[in-house]
């Protein structure tokens, strides 16, 4: 099986919390019994797109299997090639296509410079059919991007989801291959389907974002009093997935309750 580790919307934003939330996920990932052979990490890597919070980010993530990362709505393409990527400075879209044994991993930018909705624009489409086409004929495919293109009865993120979901959709029904796809944005636990296949919202490390049932806009909105939350998703091989959504205690494991 390939186990792959979904961290999301973390948001370094050069304050003690965010970043102690990320090494404590860092240092769960570190210490499983059986370790994921990936880790991906779907947007918001910042919280304003500024190098300082790169730089912080990239410490914070550092470690000794792949760390795969895709931009957000709150990043900025241009320092997150330099602070992340160690590439010139562009703001064309950052896709990139990732092997972890058979399985093929495509990460889709969906940022919109400027704005907070998501996009896939005409070079990333180009960018991904071409990737579909290197991909192993029998190998699973997992697409990740940052903007679900699913309606989630939050009022919050359905307002700046992705745009023309229908268009992406056509191409995950179309290829056998395609297992899935994982999203940020919503900072939430979510498993729905889109195009007939499993579609996967990871969990925030640093906040929770309710659903329509839970939050009365402007007010209670966002909760930063849980801890931090992660996807754990399994690869069979049968190419089935299988996630398994799990909140890191920042007090650390209990074997036993305490009375």
């Amino acid at each position: 099986m390939i186990l792959a580790a979904q961290l999301s919307d973390t948001h370094f934003d050069l304050s003690a919390r965010n970043t102690e939330r990320v090494e404590a996920v860092m240092g769960y990932l570190a210490d499983l019994p059986r370790r994921p052979d990936v880790i991906l990490v779907t947007g918001d890597i910042t919280d304003s797109g500024k190098p300082e919070q790169y730089a912080e980010a990239r410490l914070a993530l550092t470690a000794d299997i792949p760390v795969y990362l895709l931009p957000g709505n709150h990043d900025d393409r241009a320092n997150f090639r330099t602070g992340l990527l160690g590439e010139p400075a562009s703001t064309a879209p950052v896709n990139s296509a990732n092997r972890v044994g058979p399985l093929t991993i495509l990460m889709l930018d969906s940022s919109i410079p400027g704005e907070p909705s998501g996009e896939l624009s005409e070079d990333t489409y180009t960018w991904l059919r071409a990737a579909l086409a290197e991909a192993p004929a029998d190998g699973p495919i997992l697409i990740a991007l940052h903007h679900p293109p699913n309606h989630l009865f939050s009022p919050i993120v359905d307002v700046i989801a992705l745009a023309d979901p229908g268009r992406l959709a056509a191409i995950v029904a179309g290829d056998q291959r395609i297992i899935g796809v994982l999203t940020g944005h919503a900072h939430s636990p979510i498993a729905t389907t889109f195009a007939g296949k499993p579609m996967i919202t990871g969990p925030s490390t640093a906040s929770v974002l309710g659903g329509e049932w839970e939050i009365t806009p402007p007010h209670r909105v966002m909760d930063y009093a849980p801890d931090p939350a992660i996807a754990l998703h399994v690869i069979d091989e049968n190419h089935a997935l299988t996630t398994h959504f799990r909140t890191v205690a920042m007090g650390g494991w209990l074997t036993e309750p305490r009375i």
